[in-house]
């Protein structure tokens, strides 16, 4: 907040001329490769913002994201560009703001702040860094309140509280987008804010159409930017939805965040980096990729000092059902919790097809009652239990009466797959949640 308002002292100190700015400096392009424009005396720091002369007059924005030698490299935000050598570049704002406030609710914007929507331009008068500093982390508050998702299976099975963060982990085809708007719709926030980057542009227009015809639209705010666009695009789309939802909590709000996707991030990132000169690791990414997930992730949370929480979602695509992919394995260890998807059971037509031995919520125990504990112990028991045994059984070769514990799995097997199910219009409060677990499977 200091930041903020000496920021704004600044700029008010040089509009009435008590101080007077340094000289700019300009460079000017000298290479592109990669998808990376090399620019020479252009001396600013990685992450400054940049505009760029085309042949037909018009300025590009770009982003510097490395050096090399005397040039500096920069992501341009337009991949069809016009630029040729001696080309003019010119620095924008070195800590780039975006814009904040109430206006940005049930509205629909870009990257760079700009409408996508029909409704008008956004005029707003609050702004937030779009790169929060590190904070002090004993401000963060701990998370000790539930959560009503609206969705059973996560409700009783894996509690979510105020604050947490989420990882969606599931491949191609198994309910991953589903599942999220089902959460998005029944979750019980204050505001919603949802990143939908480098998805295909029909699935960004269907969830467009499917959210203005919900009761949360009015409090919804939607950063689309489809996968045809830069790869610079991508990441400040995620950067931007993580500070409007900042800024929201900043004023006591209990705000739901949602990145659809996150490895599509990572991918974005791997682009820049590889161009950059990065030396490739695991599957290709460079370091860089790997380190834009917890500066992400950290960002949602608990603030203790104005009561407001991020509840983040992160959905994680598992290429090839490889729950060991690199992306995928640093998502789980950042985040306080994640919800694995079956194939298996998506083929079996269960919906939503949570995984419930593979998931986890790491503040289970912090937010749910005595009984509840008991009867979510008593589910995943059975449930892990019959998952063990699931060869031996399909085959015949196990014998009933050898073990009670996998008799009452198998047993209670179809009233476990029918918990799980939910269709997508329909809500289930936490309490009915939590109240049919308890009278099923409690002691």
């Amino acid at each position: 907040m200091l930041d903020i308002e000496y920021d704004r002292l600044a700029r008010l100190l040089l509009e009435t001329g008590a101080i007077t700015p340094g000289p700019e400096k300009w460079g000017k392009v000298r290479a592109y490769s990669s998808g990376l424009l090399h620019a020479c005396g252009f001396n600013y720091p990685v992450g400054s913002g940049a505009q760029i002369e085309s042949e037909n007059g018009r300025y590009i924005g770009a982003e510097i994201v490395g050096f090399d030698a005397e040039m500096t490299m920069l992501a341009p935000f337009d991949q069809h560009i016009d630029i040729s050598v001696d080309a003019c570049v010119r620095p924008t704002s070195q800590a780039p703001m975006v814009a904040a406030g109430r206006t940005l609710l049930g509205r629909i914007i870009d990257p760079l702040g700009r409408p996508l929507d029909d409704n008008g331009p956004i005029r707003t008068d609050a702004q937030w860094p779009l790169m929060t500093k590190p904070a002090n982390i004993l401000n963060r508050g701990r998370i000790t309140r539930p959560l009503d998702v609206g969705v059973q299976a996560i409700n009783a099975l894996l509690p979510v509280g105020c604050g947490q963060r989420l990882a969606l982990i599931a491949g191609s085809g198994v309910g991953k987008t589903v599942l999220m708007r089902q959460l998005t719709a029944g979750t019980q926030a204050d505001v919603i804010v949802v990143g939908l980057i480098g998805e295909r542009a029909r699935e960004v227009s269907d969830f467009v159409a499917a959210s203005r015809e919900t009761e949360i639209a009015h409090k919804t705010v939607i950063v689309a930017v489809p996968a045809d666009h830069s790869p610079i695009l991508r990441i400040r789309a995620a950067q931007r939805a993580a500070a409007v939802a900042e800024y929201f909590r900043s004023e006591g709000k209990n705000v739901l965040l949602v990145i659809d996707s996150l490895t599509r991030i990572a991918h974005a990132q791997r682009e820049i980096g590889l161009a950059a000169g990065e030396p490739p690791t695991m599957k290709g990414y460079p370091p860089s990729a790997i380190a834009l997930i917890p500066q992400l992730l950290e960002r949602a949370g608990c603030d203790s000092a104005t009561a407001g929480s991020i509840t983040a979602l992160y959905t994680v695509l598992a290429d090839g059902d490889d729950l060991d992919d690199p992306i995928v394995d640093a998502a789980r260890a950042i985040a306080d919790g994640h919800i694995v998807l079956s194939r298996e059971l998506a083929e079996q037509g269960v919906f939503p097809a949570i995984d419930v031995g593979k998931s986890v919520s790491r503040v289970a125990q912090d937010i749910i009652a005595k009984d509840h504990a008991v009867a979510l112990q008593a589910f995943r028991s059975l449930w892990s239990r019959y998952t063990e045994n699931r060869d031996l059984i399909t085959m015949g070769a196990y014998r009933s009466g050898s073990d009670d514990l996998l008799d009452e799995a198998i047993a209670r097997r179809p009233e476990q797959i029918q918990f799980l199910q939910q269709a997508v219009e329909v809500q289930i409060s936490r309490e009915n949640s939590v109240r049919k677990l308890v009278e099923d499977f409690g002691s």
